[in-house]
């Protein structure tokens, strides 16, 4: 049979002698009381919902990009006030559940020159954007070969860069993962898998060049991603240098001005 230990003797000893303190009695709280706690609430809510709130000045296309879940409108995103060159693609607020991948992800490349005179292209830049325009991934790359021609005029990489870029495999692997069962975005973007040495199911791509109303304004020829941004978004991209992720940014924008379209031919395609 167990025998409680000495110290615990001597420790309830000492409780039992004691004093018996007596808990002060707690007033219910008044009304006032329950309105200063309910007011505080309410101001605490009002904080959140004015940090992830869009900010007065963002341009249509800036709340479209970030807010809007479900279908958008030329109407949503074209304000003849604006001018396309203050516009910006960048999204904003902090709303995290727009910041996790989904179930669209748009991807724009980056390339420079290898070989004799530098006419052969080796990536040297990936960028991923979710549905909302969110960076899901933007990475300088290593080319595999000899850079004999940086591009930087048009692709914006150069040899700096490579001070903080990763290896081809890691970037492929990155890639590889995100992409995973999720539907692709891009332009012309079986450029951008071929870089990456990687495949994706014809289902779950979605290529803004291949898009008949788009290819209209091309009459019937691929439409480049600046015409289509520009006629589309009224929005000017690709000034000087590219940017990958605001080449991704515009990519989602356009696919999400169409996406009905685009589901249904696709279910036209793959039934």
């Amino acid at each position: 049979m167990s025998t409680l230990s000495s110290n615990w003797k001597n420790l309830s000893s000492k409780i039992s002698k004691s004093p018996v303190t007596k808990k002060k009695a707690t007033k219910p709280k008044t009304k006032s009381s329950s309105n200063k706690n309910d007011s505080k609430l309410i101001k605490a809510v009002e904080k959140s919902i004015a940090v992830n709130a869009p900010k007065a000045n963002l341009s249509p296309i800036e709340l479209t990009l970030w807010t809007k879940e479900n279908e958008i409108k030329t109407d949503d995103i074209v304000n003849s006030n604006d001018e396309a060159s203050k516009v910006s693609l960048i999204p904003q607020g902090n709303d995290h559940r727009k910041k996790e991948p989904g179930k669209y992800l748009s991807m724009d490349c980056e390339f420079v020159g290898v070989g004799p005179e530098g006419t052969e292209s080796a990536l040297a830049r990936v960028s991923i954007v979710n549905f909302y325009g969110h960076t899901i991934l933007d990475e300088f790359v290593k080319p595999r070969e000899k850079v004999t021609d940086w591009r930087t005029w048009v692709s914006g990489v150069s040899p700096k860069h490579m001070n903080v870029a990763i290896t081809f495999e890691e970037a492929q692997k990155r890639t590889a993962d995100l992409l995973k069962n999720r539907i692709l975005v891009g332009h012309a973007i079986h450029h951008d898998l071929e870089a990456l040495f990687l495949s994706h199911p014809k289902s779950l791509i979605r290529d803004t060049s291949r898009h008949k109303p788009f290819r209209a304004i091309a009459s019937g020829k691929t439409p480049s991603l600046k015409k289509l941004t520009s006629h589309f978004l009224k929005l000017e991209i690709q000034g000087a240098a590219h940017s990958s992720v605001e080449d991704a940014r515009a990519t989602m924008l356009l696919f999400r001005l169409h996406r009905r379209e685009f589901e249904i031919q696709q279910r036209k395609l793959h039934r």
